[in-house]
């Protein structure tokens, strides 16, 4: 191996059924580095991660690491720890009712007569944060402690276990910036101390933020590989899009020039849900995409839900084409032309063990009801259509969506209300967690859709995003509908200001 460098992956190729996931990849990471492993979702980083560490086996190529004289192969994430590679997910896999320095030890806790000596683990514990800068209270219960702290105490358990390379697999998703800043400071820290760190994340700022090269992969092939400072933020998305990046603010141009919004389709006089959002009016007409933003916790979702039944109103009216509404469930607006794409796709949104046809078919047939099945043709047309219209990467109709990646997840759910044609469509947060290629297809296909005639709620927590896609935005705050912005209002400090002093 080179000097300097801690590992090499060479060659590698990975095949599932029908989906070549990695064909020929290389990887190499340096000491003392922090390298971004970027690309859409299905783009084979969760398969190289798994192949490095021992969960999947690979077909070809060779994996050195650093004292290693010759290739290894991890059989397990066991066996990948003790040649020096750790993982610490999105999820953090730690026991909560232990203590800290039951988790830092765990499996491995040093013994006095064969008893655990406790003594010798929480001063050992100790005087391990402390060299990571983490101080918290080591015979504590783990659960008493935030995210980002069991995050760092993962961090923390992997480093001491010797780790060479470190693997940060979407880390931040669940911190908030102060929290990132705290993460990035341990980073650094252990960038320091000469260990490798590969650094998987959606966030393009964290990328800049804090990484000194970035590996780009696309179908389960290597694009590149660059130093961060020599790749623009345009020319990243480029890559890991395939193709020339029409600015974004593209799609703006196209939102601008669709024709003026029809008649109202949902009109809200006095609605709210006693706890979750206070009263509210709003007009919603035919080809228009109105955002709803406001910070977390300022009830966008529920004003959504109020509207659509899953949480039943108990104020005011809403009328629907015109017509008086008593929306007493979800079924009763579906059945009046809504759909309802939830923020939480994975326990509102996908049925993890059904196909990607079943998931697809399942609201349109709830909409006919159990008296007009539709026939397994009919089913297999529809699934066909939406997986080329939506460009859904699956191995075939009948793949469990369990197994597909998120941003393909959320395309089959969008897929499923599309189905059922209906005149008003609500969208949850339905970029989160995707990557930057699937947003853009969203946005674009969103802007598509209200340019047909139909009427789009559009929530996100990215003000960006939507100055990209809403002709109108509804301001909240505190469960108050508080504003409302359109044309040359519709700006960042605009929002800003409405969500600061609450400007009717």
């Amino acid at each position: 191996m080179e000097q300097g460098v801690v590992l090499t992956m060479r060659n590698i190729s990975k095949n599932f059924p029908g989906v070549k996931a990695l064909q020929n990849v290389d990887f190499t990471l340096r000491k003392g580095e922090i390298h971004a492993l970027m690309g859409e979702n299905g783009a084979g980083k969760s398969t190289l991660i798994k192949v490095l560490t021992g969960v999947e086996e690979f077909e070809s190529g060779e994996i050195m690491i650093d004292g290693s004289s010759h290739a290894i192969i991890n059989k397990s994430p066991q066996e990948a720890q003790k040649n020096g590679i750790s993982t610490v997910y999105q999820e953090v896999n730690l026991c909560p009712n232990l203590s800290v320095a039951e988790n830092l030890f765990i499996g491995r806790e040093p013994k006095k007569g064969g008893l655990i000596d406790w003594k010798t683990m929480n001063k050992r514990s100790k005087e391990l944060l402390e060299s990571l800068d983490i101080h918290v209270d080591v015979t504590m219960a783990i659960e008493n402690y935030s995210i980002a702290i069991q995050q760092m105490l993962a961090i923390a358990r992997a480093v001491d276990m010797s780790a060479k390379v470190l693997i940060l697999d979407e880390p931040t998703s669940s911190l908030d910036d102060s929290e990132v800043e705290k993460l990035f400071v341990l980073m650094n820290r252990l960038k320091s101390q000469g260990v490798g760190i590969i650094f998987v994340t959606h966030f393009l700022e964290q990328v800049y933020a804090v990484c000194d090269r970035i590996t780009v992969l696309r179908n389960g092939e290597l694009v590149g590989e660059f130093t961060t400072e020599a790749l623009p933020r345009v020319q990243l998305v480029a890559k890991m899009m395939g193709k020339d990046f029409d600015d974004l603010a593209a799609l703006k141009k196209e939102g601008e020039e669709a024709k003026a919004a029809g008649e109202v389709v949902i009109k809200a006089k006095g609605l709210g849900h006693r706890g979750t959002i206070k009263p509210f009016d709003l007009t919603i007409r035919k080809g228009e995409v109105i955002g709803l933003t406001g910070l977390l916790g300022s009830g966008r979702s529920e004003l959504a839900r109020s509207i659509y039944g899953a949480d039943k109103a108990d104020s005011g009216e809403l009328h629907v084409n015109g017509n008086k509404l008593h929306v007493n469930a979800p079924l009763d607006a579906m059945m009046h032309g809504m759909a309802y794409l939830p923020e939480n796709r994975k326990e509102e949104g996908i049925i993890a063990d059904l196909s990607v046809r079943e998931n697809l078919i399942i609201a349109l047939q709830a909409k006919r009801g159990m008296f007009h099945l539709m026939s397994k043709k009919e089913q297999e047309d529809f699934t066909d259509e939406y997986i080329k219209v939506l460009q859904i990467k699956t191995a075939s109709r009948e793949t469990p969506i369990k197994q597909l990646s998120g941003g393909n997840q959320q395309k089959v759910i969008l897929g499923r209300w599309l189905l059922t044609n209906p005149d008003f469509l609500i969208l949850d947060e339905p970029t989160r967690g995707i990557d930057i290629g699937t947003k853009t297809e969203i946005q674009k296909l969103v802007l598509e859709m209200a340019d047909k005639g139909m009427a789009v709620m559009f929530i996100s927590s990215e003000i960006e995003e939507m100055l990209r896609t809403c002709s109108r935005m509804a301001v909240l705050r505190d469960g108050s509908k508080v504003g409302e912005l359109s044309g040359s209002e519709l700006n960042q400090e605009s929002i800003m200001k409405t969500i600061a002093g609450g400007g009717k």
